[in-house]
């Protein structure tokens, strides 16, 4: 009896895990299941990409916990965040184009510099507002991006609708007071390889 309930246990853990709702979506891709264009199968190997990119950065380093965020789209790694010299961003790049199904991998990971507490503020806003634009235009599916700012620029990831919701989104960001740049990696749907019937 008791080992019953400790396969149910185990169970409901390993479920709840794997299904647990978030702001990031259920996978951890930065964009809600319902919502995805792509087909489940796509969304669980980016998961899964995602999930062995991030551990075989974690096992180069612990220090990339938090410094290091990677997200998948349909097999396109996107790679950001800050180490402390060029080599290591090459080995990170490396790692990411080792994973198995790459297509492609974009690093945007830049050198650290001296913290800068108002520079990091600035860069939280910007954020903020972005986010706050994207839901609040109804032509915009606000769920499907992630949105990243460093040293005001912002980097957007996502699965457009149409060109037109992506011109959309870049247009929003531009028009943050103090934007200094946008990089925009915003697939379309039409691009994917397998996408929701």
């Amino acid at each position: 009896m008791k080992s019953n309930i400790l396969i149910l246990i185990l169970i409901t853990l390993f479920l709840s895990g794997c299904v647990g709702v978030s702001s990031k979506g259920i996978f951890g891709t930065g964009v809600s299941v319902a919502l995805d264009p792509r087909s489940l199968g796509t969304q669980i190997d980016d998961s899964i990409m995602q999930k062995n990119l991030s551990a075989r950065i974690l096992l180069l380093d612990k220090k990339y916990f938090l410094s290091i965020k990677s997200k998948v789209l349909d097999g396109r790694i996107f790679l950001t965040g800050k180490v402390d010299n060029p080599e290591e961003k090459l080995q990170i790049t490396k790692l990411a184009w080792e994973t198995e199904g790459a297509r492609s991998v974009r690093n945007d990971i830049k050198i650290k510099e001296k913290f800068n507490f108002q520079q990091s503020a600035k860069d939280v806003l910007i954020t903020s507002q972005l986010r706050t634009a994207l839901i609040l235009n109804k032509e915009i599916k606000a769920t499907n991006y992630q949105i990243d700012t460093y040293k005001k620029k912002i980097y957007v990831y996502g699965i457009a609708l149409t060109s037109d919701e992506k011109l959309l989104v870049i247009e929003e960001a531009k028009e943050i007071l103090d934007v200094e740049d946008v990089i925009a990696s915003i697939l379309l749907v039409e691009d994917l390889r397998i996408q929701k019937n």
